[in-house]
């Protein structure tokens, strides 16, 4: 249950003075429905006033505040603005314009003879002092005004107002920081912090506080659920080698060093009953799929099952037919399973798996399915694991009378931040080397106005038997068939289709997001099969297509794309022995942004390399996709934050578990607060195993 210290941070916002029913409902367009969350709604920069005597001090474009004396009142007219006369102490003229609405009751509102005390920025008009729309104050007006987001029918000075209720309801916490950090950085104590950065512009100090305090509380509740799951009861999956050495036997290559020994991790973790929860980390070509088909063959060895999810049918058929190819004859009985299988063949396909007629079912997220039931499930491999969130990846442990061990695969290098807030709960294995025979691809920065040039290379290519991919970044815009006449202008997937067609004829094929599945794959499989030899498309194909006769990548507008993005499709190509070309077309008017992109491009083809400068000109939510992947974002911390602060946390949150009596001693019962606090509560699930 949630500590009853925390209840006031948790009750109603609408229950703070001055709030009401009617302003809490405008709140929740915010998505502030309690206490916590107004606290937690962070001012974004701050207005400043100068106090002022006399006009005699200022200068134009400033905000004042100062007292005037009110003379008279004119109104304009047609659509002229309504005027207030008024001068300050020292007899200096000062002309307070309102328009529209505001214009209406002036009279009440400044009445002749009254001393006003207003704030507003000062400019000339016809040689005298102006201000418009100025706000007029009961008494001399703040230095500095908080300015936070809004919404309409909600004041930044209304939401000001509620803070200071919200901030006396903030209980005195027992500290969950640990002691020595705490001194070192010099931050304050939590509510303090929350006072400072509603009332103080320079609070550099408790902003920093708060972003930890919240990284803290993520990275601890990935520590519960790694302890958790090492403590249940899995299934120790000890090979005997006869397959995994088969396989390898037959391979005409030599494992990595890499492969070999995330392997060996691998393996190692699967012999263990703690139930395995690994991140394999390859890039594009590195050889994920063998290391996940060896560790696949060991749990069949040992006598249960294996599962591996891919993200789409297309990509899941793939693998089917990668593994087909890799088994050879061995003994191995695979077994297929997408939501496109329906009647007959599907509830085969279930029996076959429920009595253990399927050693390894390959499939999408059709496999998560309460219908599908394994006979023994052993392992579970999900590829492409940014595809999935969080809670989806622990699904698999309901399939299994005993925790299934389980290996998350990415082809998107991740920076060591990134891992640890989104992946925390999982160990790292890492590929960081091309197998044998995979060449590097050369890279080229081309002009779009050289689209002609690109053509007829284009055209001498596919003349001698090669196939291409031509990459848009938009779907459709205009008619179909349509160019843009700027020479800087991407065309869209659907018009450089047609333009394609009518040069190249019916070996162009096109595919894009809002293709029917079938139809999609229908044209997959012409590309596969040498039927079409140029795919033009969207990013629908950033992972998961295998062509290695596709030797040239041509990316229109690769401005417009992310370094990691360009990096996936650009691992398209070289695919096969033989050398492969990417030209990255880019428009005239760039950005600084965009062009060290493209440097970085043409420079280096590691992927982790390229992850970290993308992490950085990009930013974790849309280098990782969040939105698309149901992981959870930050609230307060910033990127700048979690890739400063989050090694700390992270360091922080083992200590807690492993050496301060995790959360049974006094820091742990703090540390509770916390999770409940930045709701990482869900973890708190595993309070009660200790």
């Amino acid at each position: 249950m949630r500590p009853l210290s925390l209840n006031p941070l948790f009750a109603a916002v609408g229950a703070l003075p001055g709030a009401g029913p009617a302003f809490a409902r405008r709140l929740e367009r915010l998505g502030i429905t309690r206490v916590r969350d107004l606290l937690f709604h962070l001012p974004f920069g701050w207005r400043f006033t100068t106090a002022i005597d006399s006009l005699a001090q200022a200068s134009e474009g400033t905000r004042v505040a100062l007292p005037v004396t009110i003379l008279s009142h004119e109104r304009a007219k047609g659509r002229g603005p309504a005027r207030v006369m008024a001068d300050d102490a020292s007899g200096i003229g000062l002309i307070l314009a309102f328009f529209g609405p505001q214009a209406d009751h002036l009279a009440a509102r400044f009445p002749v003879g009254s001393t006003a005390h207003i704030t507003g920025q000062l400019e000339r008009f016809s040689g005298r002092w102006q201000m418009v729309h100025p706000e007029a104050w009961k008494q001399n007006a703040p230095s500095a005004e908080p300015i936070y987001p809004q919404t309409a029918g909600i004041t930044s000075r209304k939401i000001a107002s509620l803070m200071v209720p919200a901030l006396k309801a903030v209980p005195d916490l027992a500290e969950w920081i640990e002691p020595s950090l705490l001194r070192k950085k010099e931050w304050p104590g939590f509510a303090d912090a929350l006072s400072r950065l509603h009332n103080q512009p320079d609070s550099a100090a408790a902003r920093d506080r708060l972003a930890y305090d919240e990284l803290l509380a993520s990275q601890l509740a990935w520590a519960l659920v790694r302890m958790r799951r090492r403590r249940a009861r899995g299934i120790a999956l000890q090979g005997t080698g006869k397959l995994t050495e088969a396989l390898l036997q037959s391979l005409p290559w030599q494992l990595t060093a890499s492969q070999r020994l995330s392997a060996g991790e691998i393996t190692g973790d699967m012999a263990q009953q703690a139930a395995m929860l690994r991140l394999l980390q390859g890039d594009v070509g590195s050889g994920k799929t063998l290391v996940a088909l060896l560790a696949l063959l060991t749990a069949v060895e040992a006598g249960a099952q294996g599962a591996f999810l891919a993200p789409t049918d297309l990509l899941a058929r793939q693998h089917l037919a990668t593994l087909e190819k890799l088994l050879g004859a061995l003994p191995v009985r695979l077994g297929f399973l997408s939501g496109r299988d329906k009647g007959r063949a599907r509830e085969v396909t279930l029996a076959r798996l429920a009595d253990g007629d399927i050693d390894i079912l390959i499939g999408t997220h059709a496999i998560f399915q309460q219908a599908v039931a394994y006979r023994n499930l052993g392992l579970a491999v999900i590829d492409e694991q940014h595809r999935f969130g969080v809670s989806q990846r622990l699904m698999l442990s309901e399939k299994a009378a005993r925790p299934p061990h389980l290996l998350v695969m990415t082809a998107t290098p991740i920076p060591r931040t990134l891992a640890l807030a989104h992946f925390g709960e999982m160990d790292v294995s890492r590929l960081t080397e091309r197998p044998p025979g995979r060449q590097p691809v050369e890279t080229r920065v081309v002009a779009l106005a050289r689209l002609e040039d690109v053509l007829d290379g284009l055209a001498r290519h596919l003349a001698a038997g090669r196939q291409a991919y031509w990459v848009c970044p938009l779907l459709d815009g205009g008619a179909e068939g349509e160019i843009a006449s700027d020479p800087d202008a991407a065309a869209p997937a659907v018009a450089r289709a047609a333009m394609l067609k009518a040069r190249f004829g019916e070996t162009v094929a096109l595919v894009h997001g809002k293709l029917a599945g079938p139809a999609r794959d229908a044209q997959m499989a012409r590309f596969q099969s040498g039927a079409a030899q140029l795919l033009v498309a969207t990013t629908v194909i950033e992972v998961g297509v295998d062509v290695p006769n596709a030797t040239l990548m041509v990316i229109e507008a690769a401005e417009r794309f992310g370094l990691a993005q360009l990096h996936q499709l650009r691992g398209r190509v070289g695919r096969g022995a033989d050398r492969s070309v990417c030209l990255l077309l880019r428009g005239e008017s760039l950005s600084e942004t965009a062009r060290q992109r493209l440097q970085m491009m043409r420079a280096t083809d590691d992927g982790f390399a390229i992850a970290e400068a993308d992490l950085k000109l990009r930013g974790a939510g849309e280098l990782l996709g969040t939105r698309q992947s149901g992981e959870q974002g930050f609230q307060l911390a910033n990127e700048e934050q979690v890739a400063r602060l989050l090694p700390t946390a992270d360091d922080d949150a083992r200590l807690l578990i492993a050496r301060d009596g995790g959360l049974e001693g006094p820091r742990g019962q703090a540390a509770r607060a916390l999770l409940y606090l930045f709701e990482r509560d869900a973890a708190v699930a595993t309070l009660r195993g200790g």
